[in-house]
């Protein structure tokens, strides 16, 4: 035993190699960004805060009892489709993934743009991402947008020594947009080939900038389209609700069993035609 403390004693003693020191290092490193990457946001889903659920699920309830009331008008009825609310906290995290999704892509092209001017001004890359940080501020004076927040921890990463090539890649692998990806995979094959940097990123982000351009055009298109339709969908139970409060002996056929079948066939239909439309005016460039 002694022996064997003796031992220990002189490996604590005995200073560490460089290589030894190097390998804890990276171990140490690979470590913390194993840790910290569960820590950072993922832009692949949505996670709906206790309130926001309740918030869904109570919106959902009581939008199905009035559209269940208005073309039952029994009470019975209407509380079985409330049971329908149960799906409305997937739909609404659906919305906000993708708003938050559209929200990032589009402060992905202005952050572009900001790094394209700063390597051209002949400034370093982390001087660049720094600068681009403050030029989103001027957009969002209280940096809460997503943008901010990943240029912020790639220069973070950048101060500790980090490559720049792995911070772009989990940014792009956390976002999981064939924008970032794009530019984060030219961005690292120019920092390992050598190329022209400048010019690279200048093209990678007047290609990206284009792209978002198309994308911003057809929504502005496609918009009044979208609302038309929404005032096609929403026709019908104002139509309802009129021929209900104004001749409620024209509609005391419907309130029968025959009537009620064809009240729950007229509900899928619309409900049909909503997820059509939804499909419809969701273009993907």
């Amino acid at each position: 035993m002694k022996a064997e403390w003796k031992q220990q004693a002189e490996l604590k003693r005995r200073p560490k190699r460089r290589s030894d020191i190097g390998e804890a290092q990276h171990k140490g490193a690979a470590r913390s960004q194993s840790q910290g990457s569960g820590r950072f946001p993922d832009y692949r889903t949505y996670h709906l805060s206790p309130s926001q659920r309740v918030g869904s699920l109570l919106a959902g309830a009581v939008l199905l009892f009035g559209i269940g009331y208005l073309f039952y008008s029994h009470v019975v009825m209407a509380t079985v489709l409330v049971a329908g609310c149960v799906f409305f906290p997937k739909f609404w995290r659906r919305h906000l993934l993708e708003r938050r999704r559209r929200t990032l892509n589009l402060h992905f092209k202005q952050a572009l743009y900001s790094i394209s001017s700063s390597l051209s001004a002949g400034k370093s890359v982390e001087n660049a991402f720094r600068d681009a940080v403050q030029d989103l501020l001027l957009l969002d004076p209280g940096g809460r947008s997503d943008m901010i927040f990943e240029l912020r921890l790639i220069v973070s990463r950048l101060e500790y020594g980090e490559p720049i090539e792995v911070a772009l890649r989990d940014f792009a692998t956390r976002a999981a947009m064939d924008d970032i990806t794009n530019f984060a995979d030219v961005f690292t094959t120019c920092k390992r080939t050598g190329g022209d940097l400048v010019e690279v990123v200048r093209r990678t982000s007047s290609v990206i900038g284009e792209k978002l351009d198309i994308q911003q055009e057809i929504s502005v298109m496609v918009s009044q389209k979208r609302f038309e339709s929404k005032a096609l969908l929403v026709a019908p139970f104002l139509l309802v609700l009129f021929m209900n409060l104004t001749a409620p002996d024209y509609m005391e056929p419907m309130r029968s069993g025959a009537g009620m079948m064809i009240s729950t066939l007229a509900l899928a239909g619309l409900g049909g035609c909503f997820w059509w439309i939804t499909k419809m005016m969701d273009i993907q460039v």
